[in-house]
């Protein structure tokens, strides 16, 4: 018995070295499971065993916290984009070239993980280099992304990850799955918009080659433009402003100045000086009755004098020193 007991003995530290796998094992354990599961789905014992030392690999872990209960909107906005990378890198690194692993923790799983890393936010994203081997890094401390510009592209991680990695090895390229419900979507809405088109015009389109209403409209957003529209939106002017009487002052004074309701007032002075114009230039002449017509010259002119005369009074409000005037304002 005695004999068996020390045979026994001496055989434990090969059964100990036997069971203590290499880091080339274990790559290539983790990597087996990558391949057909994309990003490795880790807990405290699977990241404890994927990031320790001797590591002749690279690691790429996000740390997330993916249940509604922790609110984290930027973790599941991300992550369709993460495990897109880490399947486009495992199907492009055919070889294992690059010897990059993919992993993700979430909170739920890795609590202790987070306290031990101090991490009081998510997601986060940490890049082990390799600590044995030809690209090994003397710093053994993980490089650290954090989201602080927002979600970020699977395309943007992808670049961050190619500048940690040695410049002769490859760059897997990102391919996105086909997405067969935007095709769908995509095809039904065009065909749609094109059958309307059809069905709809042999009554839409004498109403958009009609001269008139694009007449109209040009005039209207002319004048709407050149009262001081946008003017007013940029700098939030006021509508009316008191003046020291009680009253209100409809007319801001200078140039540079002025009211909501003062552009419209300009506006609707354009309007009618357009409107007398045109009625002079296209609809008098046509007038067959010669004291028809006679009378809308006149009238029509009698408006272009007072609207045009009132113009000049509100640019003598705005500018004391306005030199021009037209009876009878």
């Amino acid at each position: 018995m005695r004999w068996l007991q020390l045979l026994t003995a001496s055989l434990l530290p090969f059964t100990a070295l036997a069971a203590k796998k290499s880091s080339g094992d274990r790559f290539n354990d983790f990597r087996a499971q990558s391949l057909s599961h994309g990003p490795l789905k880790l807990d405290d014992s699977s990241y404890t065993q994927l990031t320790k030392a001797p590591r002749d690999y690279s690691v790429a872990i996000l740390l997330t916290a993916l249940e509604t209960r922790f609110g984290c909107t930027l973790c599941r906005e991300f992550q369709p984009e993460w495990d897109v990378l880490g399947k486009s890198w495992v199907k492009g690194d055919k070889k294992a070239e690059t010897r990059v692993l993919f992993g993700t923790l979430d909170f739920v799983d890795g609590k202790n993980t987070f306290q031990s890393l101090m991490l009081q936010t998510a997601p986060v994203l940490l890049f082990f280099h390799p600590t044995v081997g030809p690209n090994a890094k003397l710093d053994s401390q993980p490089v650290r992304f954090d989201f602080t510009a927002g979600p970020q592209s699977a395309e943007q991680i992808h670049a961050w990850i190619s500048r940690q990695l040695p410049a002769d090895l490859p760059r897997p390229a990102i391919h996105r799955p086909i997405n067969y419900v935007k095709m769908v979507s995509v095809t039904t809405a065009v065909l749609g918009v094109i059958t309307f088109i059809v069905v709809a015009s042999p009554y839409v389109a004498p109403i958009l080659q009609n001269r008139n209403l694009w007449a109209a409209f040009s005039l209207i957003t002319i004048l709407l433009f050149t009262s001081g529209h946008m003017f007013n939106h940029i700098r939030k002017v006021p509508y009316v402003a008191g003046d020291p009487k009680g009253g209100i002052t409809y007319f801001a004074g200078g140039f540079s100045n002025q009211f909501g309701l003062e552009s419209q007032i300009v506006a609707a002075i354009y309007g009618v000086l357009a409107f007398a114009t045109i009625s002079l230039a296209l609809k008098v002449p046509r007038i067959a009755d010669s004291r028809a017509q006679q009378f809308a010259v006149f009238l029509w002119s009698g408006v272009l004098l007072c609207m045009y005369s009132f113009l000049l009074s509100v640019f003598r409000m705005k500018n004391g020193g306005y030199q021009f005037w037209l009876p009878p304002f």
